[in-house]
């Protein structure tokens, strides 16, 4: 799934009472940069699942609608955790900021307009057999309330009735291998490990199936057999899909071992996407991995291969045009960096520097999971002035079109809003008249921490 920050709390849809056109995809809570529950359908991409924004179930001009969490019901319904609280963020405001309310927020309850909701299962009094049987429930939510409550049952009664339960599976049911994968996830959540089954569903021809499967081995592979454990990883590291191979690529930074390395490294020979080609990257630099090659004398062989996968790296200056090109040779001119800390809600620089009225050049990079800009201020105004009126651009969806910019002429110079990774290089002229020149990022809220100066000479 993309990261980014801003949002906590998703759901998929999967309730009838939902419109037919919503069902498989989800509902997603984000309470910055504008306060909305979004409507997103999701993609199966050849290593990873995107999700893509459709609209809009629910939006406040109220800055302090802050849905912090989303969940459907047993009926269908779909509820919000509202914070209700215009305090938010990253600790950029005080503790004892008297806006802070720590007794009230609100629930909100969303039903389709004339929608027939369902009787709600039962769970909680119910037998362990039927429970079981709801497994088979098309619900998502529904599933995960069942996982619960027989975890919380006898254990050996559970797996007596969990045996009986899959000896009546119909393999001819459409809905087979899903029965099978919450029989698997069951019994990962009651820690007793079914290599025969995880097997199975390792060989079954559902890619999406067989990578699911390998999610188990993480936890279980001390409780195996290392002889049942590597032929796993082996047979999933040739796999013709990536979503297998990137699967099994984590699952063996958690076993760590020199037969799992070997075992994997065949990842290294095919293709990558992305998000395979981070995972890898990621597995094979863990502690558990690189233990056992770094040192070697394959270690420049491994890092080569690593490098070598497509892993396009968007933080490369964009091409410049001929007039851009040239304006770049000038002698005199003065390059800028500047970036973001990720996860500080900071500039990498407090302070800028420049001559007065002498060519610059600032190139502007993002390597955090929200977004970000870069707005330059004329000289003397009042940081505090931009950055309010930024926050008052929230109350509407045309803010983040507008990469919330405030329409004021006090504003000399500004990038987009840069999604993750992204880049963006300003070319201007300093300004003549020497002073101290406030920048800030507009995204709400990101002004009071991420700020500085551009000292003009």
């Amino acid at each position: 799934m993309q990261a980014y920050s801003g949002t906590c709390g998703h759901d998929f849809i999967d309730f009838p009472s939902w419109p037919a056109e919503m069902q498989g995809g989800f509902l997603k809570a984000r309470y910055k940069p504008t306060n909305c529950i979004q409507i997103h359908k999701w993609i199966e991409k050849e290593d990873h699942f995107e999700e893509e924004y459709v609209s809009d179930l629910l939006f406040s001009t109220n800055l302090s609608f802050i849905p912090v969490d989303l969940r459907f019901g047993p009926r269908g319904d779909a509820y919000v955790c509202d914070w209700y609280n215009p305090v938010k963020g990253h600790a950029q405001y005080s503790l004892r900021d008297p806006r802070r309310d720590r007794k009230s927020g609100r629930i909100w309850r969303i039903v389709p307009k004339g929608a027939t909701l369902q009787d709600p299962p039962k769970i909680a009094e119910a037998s362990i057999p039927d429970l079981l049987d709801l497994l088979k429930s098309p619900h998502s939510r529904v599933h995960y309330w069942t996982k619960r409550e027989l975890r919380a049952r006898d254990q050996a009664a559970v797996q007596q009735e969990l045996a009986a339960w899959h000896s009546r599976l119909d393999p001819a049911d459409p809905a087979h291998l899903h029965h099978l994968l919450e029989e698997l996830w069951l019994s990962q959540g009651l820690g007793t490990p079914n290599l025969a089954l995880l097997r199975t569903l390792l060989h079954s021809p559902n890619h999406l199936a067989a990578a699911a499967a390998l999610g188990p081995l993480r936890f279980w592979h001390d409780d195996l057999d290392a002889k049942d454990v590597i032929p796993l990883l082996t047979f999933a590291a040739t796999h013709p899909s990536q979503h297998v191979r990137r699967e099994v690529i984590i699952a063996a930074s958690y076993i760590g071992t020199p037969a799992a390395l070997e075992a994997v490294l065949p990842v290294l020979d095919q293709p990558a996407g992305l998000h395979l080609a981070y995972a890898l990257s990621s597995s094979l630099h863990s502690q558990n991995l690189s233990r056992h090659w770094q040192n070697s004398p394959r270690a420049k062989d491994i890092e080569t291969r690593l490098t070598a996968l497509s892993m396009p790296n968007k933080t490369h200056e964009p091409n410049t045009s001929a007039s851009e090109a040239a304006f770049d040779q000038q002698k005199d001119l003065q390059v800028l960096e500047l970036g973001c800390v990720p996860e500080r809600l900071l500039f990498t620089k407090e302070t800028l520097k420049v001559q007065a009225g002498k060519p610059g050049k600032l190139i502007f990079r993002n390597p955090d999971a929200t977004q970000h800009n870069f707005v330059l201020l004329q000289l003397g105004t009042p940081l505090e002035e931009i950055g309010l009126a930024a926050n008052e651009m929230a109350k509407s969806p045309a803010g983040l079109k507008k990469h919330f910019l405030p329409n004021d002429k006090r504003i000399l110079l500004a990038t987009k809003l840069l999604d993750p990774e992204g880049i963006e290089v300003l070319r201007f002229t300093a300004p003549n008249n020497p002073g101290t020149y406030p920048y800030l990022c507009t995204f709400p809220g990101h002004w009071i921490l991420m700020k500085g100066n551009l000292i003009v000479k």
